[in-house]
């Protein structure tokens, strides 16, 4: 990873009074930096040149290109903070940067902060980067706002059940049970999905279309997707033999990020009602300090649409960054027409 080494910070850091700013501070940051792995840049503002204690060499490292000067005119500590937002890199200061707070967004987890002892340059560690708590979940409950505002169905409740193949089972068989006995057609009930069906399973969609009455879609964290699928075979059977169904209802098993360690919920759908295709694609624009996590989750995004609105496939998510997204966990979502709609 490059460090862009802010040289005036180091060069002045621990100098006297009336001490001139040390050219040796700089060559012991670069190896110090190159001992832990960085690829060191050397950045100076235009005054230094004519301020360092040895200026015949710091003049050689410029001209042999082994340092860079910031152009006349230019804000030193801005070219740095531009230059390593644009090239990804860590900057080697003791400057707060505070100036640029509005401007450039979490400094802090950019800036490594350093040492000086006996003339011996110690690199410490840079903050770690701010999260967005939940950002992934303040997607989907604007995504799926914007599908009810297009008079799709969606549920917000979280019913979160402890885990196990007979507790998912009961669950799922008080759920149709009332609904057959009080005549109310079951809404979806799912938050957030991460896996998509296996290629088997989609095969099984149309038949499972024609023969069962139910389609069961059980949401559980990812850490006990795993356990969740062994037992979705047991929960069809279990299920059907004791409502006395025809055909057993189809069980599907989704990661869902909403539900908790240990716990489901249940989302079930009359089959006769599963869309084939989402009618509408989702379109996110984020702040670039998220869109690489956002980016890397639009998978979870998409199959948590698919499996609230009860679609068996999943919309597209596409996801761009944008400048205009001033602040990290700031977002945008636009649905436009997609699927067979």
């Amino acid at each position: 990873m490059k460090v862009i080494i802010d040289a005036s910070n180091v060069a002045h850091h621990g100098k006297g009074k009336d001490e001139k700013p040390r050219l040796k501070n700089i060559l012991n940051s670069v190896q110090a930096l190159k001992d832990l792995g960085y690829e060191p840049v050397i950045i100076a503002d235009a005054s230094l040149r004519h301020e360092i204690d040895e200026k015949e060499a710091f003049n050689k490292f410029l001209q042999e290109g082994e340092f860079h000067q910031v152009p006349s005119g230019t804000n030193a500590d801005h070219y740095i903070l531009k230059l390593a937002e644009e090239d990804d890199a860590k900057i080697l200061s003791n400057d707060i940067f505070r100036e640029f707070f509005d401007e450039f967004q979490d400094i802090n987890s950019r800036r490594i902060p350093y040492s000086l002892k006996d003339g011996e340059i110690f690199i410490g560690s840079s903050s770690k980067p701010k999260k967005i708590k939940n950002i992934l979940q303040k997607i989907a409950s604007q995504t799926l706002s914007e599908f009810e505002k297009k008079n799709m169905d969606s549920y917000r409740v979280k019913r979160g059940k402890k885990i196990s193949g007979i507790a998912i089972a009961k669950e799922a068989i008080d759920r149709i049970t009332k609904s057959k006995e009080e005549g109310i057609e079951p809404k979806l009930e799912g938050l957030f999905m991460k896996i998509p069906l296996f290629e088997k399973v989609m095969n099984m969609v149309e038949e499972a279309e024609r023969t069962s009455d139910f389609i069961i879609f059980v949401l559980v964290h990812p850490k006990d997707y795993k356990d969740a699928v062994k037992n979705a075979g047991n929960i069809a059977v279990t299920v059907g033999d004791r409502l006395k169904l025809d055909h057993a209802p189809l069980v599907a098993v989704r990661n869902d990020l909403f539900t908790k360690p240990g716990s489901f919920e249940l989302n079930i759908i009359y089959s006769d009602e599963v869309v084939e295709e989402s009618p509408y694609n989702v379109n996110i624009t984020i702040n670039d300090h998220d869109y690489s996590f956002v980016k890397k989750n639009s998978r979870n995004i998409a199959s948590t649409i698919a499996a609230r609105l009860g679609t068996w496939k999943f919309p597209i998510v596409s996801v761009k960054p944008s400048m205009l997204m001033e602040k990290a966990g700031q977002y945008d979502v636009t649905l436009e027409k997609g699927g067979n709609d």
